[in-house]
């Protein structure tokens, strides 16, 4: 007889991670990703990011459930040829995950969210939503997310974050564009560490 956990499929991931995390892991069996670890690696923009992080894990964990004790996600590549290298002070941990407990997404519309922008469905959607901005006297769409004038442009703000949820569409599948994140690292999933040799 085949149980379930015989027929999920796993894909392999690279992440790279604070050497600390090494530590992490023998001392608690996992490793999680918390506030502390954004404001260090992010410091001066660390709050820009960590609202941002905020919305990805609330639109994230509705695809596949969060643990409680996660704050947020691990950023991964699906592909070895892009991953990001070992370092002096960086470990790369090369992952086997169960697929169903993987979050994909576009980088590229991801680089819009950071910046605020809208994300486009397609160049054409692109290309009318800037008409319809400059229609409306609009320069740009700085304005609709600057925390000191977002509230006069309720409808123009609700409009960029609406669009966001698209950096989980990956119907361009290229190596190069998709990420994955996933909630948390455990000792299972781990094949190989990767060092600065």
């Amino acid at each position: 007889m085949v149980n379930d956990t015989d027929l999920t499929k796993k894909v392999t991931l690279w992440t790279r991670q604070d050497k600390r995390s090494l530590e992490e892991l023998k001392n608690h069996n996992v490793i999680r990703i918390k506030r502390s670890n954004l404001e260090e690696k992010f410091d001066l923009i660390s709050d820009h990011i960590i609202y941002l992080y905020n919305w990805f894990v609330d639109s994230a964990k509705e695809m596949v459930p969060k643990p409680d004790e996660v704050e947020f996600p691990i950023w991964c590549s699906i592909s070895e040829e892009y991953m990001l290298r070992p370092t002096l002070n960086e470990v790369v941990y090369v992952l086997e995950v169960d697929e169903s407990d993987v979050i994909y997404f576009d980088g590229m519309k991801w680089d819009y969210v950071l910046n605020h922008h809208y994300v486009p469905k397609d160049d054409r959607d692109a290309e009318e939503y800037a008409r319809d901005i400059e229609k409306k006297g609009y320069k740009n769409s700085f304005s609709f997310m600057d925390e000191k004038t977002s509230h006069f442009y309720p409808e123009e703000r609700k409009r960029v974050m609406d669009s966001w949820i698209r950096v989980f569409e990956t119907n361009q599948w290229d190596k190069f564009r998709i990420q994955a994140n996933i909630w948390e690292i455990r000792p299972e999933m781990i094949k190989d560490i990767l060092r600065v040799e």
